[in-house]
């Protein structure tokens, strides 16, 4: 069975839970031949990979969402047909798109992007959609955010899909335009992964956002609405971490029948032996945050909670372990606001392997915004690591618990509630025995449910099944 790998801002270039899990499942089916079609924003990231790709990866596909048109001839617009002009006016007023005309207009078709973005037909669509519902605002304004709100959308469906058996995408979203397209077309299988619920946290981002403003964030979110609703009408299955992430996927649309709760795993067995404290440990405390140092993460947050727990536990030492280099100018600011602060014992190491260092900490912590089912965490569990966690995602039932008894793992504290994680911080210093216990607590919570083995059995038994739909012959 042939697999294309659908991604979005991440594998393979860029380090971080999503691209570990789709490496791992790559590399749990050596027998299968995967494609990756990889979403990024633009050319000057082509081939720059962080992973080295498994053997059974055959192609690896890049779609560019800021990129030229290749086809423009003149600045003329062109004249859709009849039934392409409907499609298109119902894509944009959302009113029961008719998806299968859309792909088929940019697939079959050499649509110059520039020619239909300034041509007739989209600026009467736009121009209807505008006096029905937007005509307080600046017509000339409201065109040319439109323009920009569909030309990543008109990228991505103009792209020439490689031909697979099962379209596995990791997110709805663009992924999911690609993979539902590949549907229609092709006739193959649609399995959606959703890591994060992609329609909630573009809406948080959108919604914290400086260059979109008012009434145009809600544009915005009404697009990431609709293409999450072509993907999850077009799956064949859709999976979610963990049950609430299944219920968020109902609630915005997803027919309950095609959702399924497949947790995360990862290797126990490689954090098994790892060393421990080294001498220039002794009589340290140290808290270790192994992300990557981008404002999801809120760093700045974490920095300045420990510079308050600092002042009351001089023992404490923050080590900030993952790359500095995907937001080079948010790195930046935290390295000056150690420095403003004049904070003692906070070290940047930059990439690592987590197997060098997980064994000297004392606690783990991750400050994030936005997650969905966090691997640092569930790597500090198979550390005997507690963690200090802000109230995102599945952060809450990692830490307490959801199918065990096994106790408390660690600290749950509200997002950029400095006082909060400054003293889960001096507790966690301070009691000994309770931080060894809660160690303990997570390393049995993730051998009971979160292996990698237990992953890939599930994944092993969804690929089996559509194997066996399709009649194709299946090896292990």
């Amino acid at each position: 069975m042939k697999v294309c790998i659908v991604v979005e801002g991440c594998y393979p270039y860029v380090a971080g839970g999503v691209s570990s899990w789709v490496h791992g499942m790559i590399q749990s089916f050596p027998k299968l031949e995967f494609v990756i079609l990889t979403i990024i924003s633009n050319r000057s990231m082509s081939g720059k990979f962080t992973y080295e790709l498994p053997e059974n990866v055959s192609e690896v596909h890049e779609l560019y969402l800021e990129d030229v048109d290749w086809n423009r001839k003149g600045w003329r617009g062109i004249k859709l047909n009849k039934k392409e002009h409907h499609a298109l006016r119902s894509l944009v007023r959302n009113r029961r798109v008719e998806w299968e005309t859309v792909f088929r207009l940019f697939q079959e078709k050499s649509v110059s992007l520039d020619k239909l973005l300034m041509g007739e037909d989209f600026l009467n669509v736009v121009r209807e959609y505008y006096d029905q519902n937007y005509s307080q605002l600046v017509f000339s304004d409201f065109l040319w955010t439109m323009r920009s709100v569909y030309l990543p959308l008109f990228f991505a469906l103009k792209m020439k899909l490689p031909r697979a058996d099962l379209y596995h995408c990791v997110a709805t979203g663009y992924a999911g335009v690609l993979g539902s397209m590949a549907k229609v077309l092709y006739g193959s299988r649609l399995l959606i992964s959703e890591h994060g619920i992609y329609t909630r946290e573009r809406e948080e981002e959108l919604l914290r956002a400086d260059w979109v403003k008012g009434v145009y964030k809600n544009i915005w979110i009404e697009q990431f609405k609709k293409m999450s609703l072509l993907a999850y009408d077009k799956a064949d299955l859709v999976t979610s971490l963990y049950e609430y992430a299944r219920e968020l996927q109902i609630e915005l649309g997803c027919p309950v029948q095609k959702t399924m709760v497949t947790p995360n795993g990862v290797a126990t067995e490689r954090l098994a032996d790892i060393p421990g404290k080294t001498e220039e440990d002794e009589g340290m405390v140290n808290i270790g945050a192994v992300l990557r140092v981008t404002p999801i993460k809120d760093v700045k947050t974490m920095i300045q909670a420990f510079a308050f727990a600092k002042e009351r536990e001089p023992r404490l030492k923050l080590w900030i372990m993952g790359p500095m280099d995907e937001d080079e100018g948010y790195a930046r600011e935290c390295f000056e606001q150690v420095e403003a602060l004049g904070v003692q014992d906070v070290v940047f190491t930059g990439r690592i392997d987590i197997r060098d260092y997980l064994g000297r900490m004392d606690m783990t912590i991750l400050t994030s915004l936005s997650e969905g089912q966090p691997l640092t965490i569930l790597e500090g569990y198979a550390a005997h690591k507690p963690v200090i966690a802000t109230d995102v995602g599945n952060c809450r039932g990692l830490v307490y618990g959801e199918t065990d008894d096994f106790g408390p793992a660690g600290i749950i504290t509200h997002i950029m509630n400095v006082e909060e994680i400054a003293q889960a911080m001096v507790d966690l210093a301070r009691n000994e025995p309770m931080r060894l216990a809660m160690g303990e607590s997570g390393y049995k919570r993730v051998m009971f449910r979160y292996k990698i083995q237990h992953m890939r059995e599930t994944y092993r038994k969804i690929y089996k099944d559509f194997a066996d739909s399709m009649k194709i012959e299946w090896e292990d």
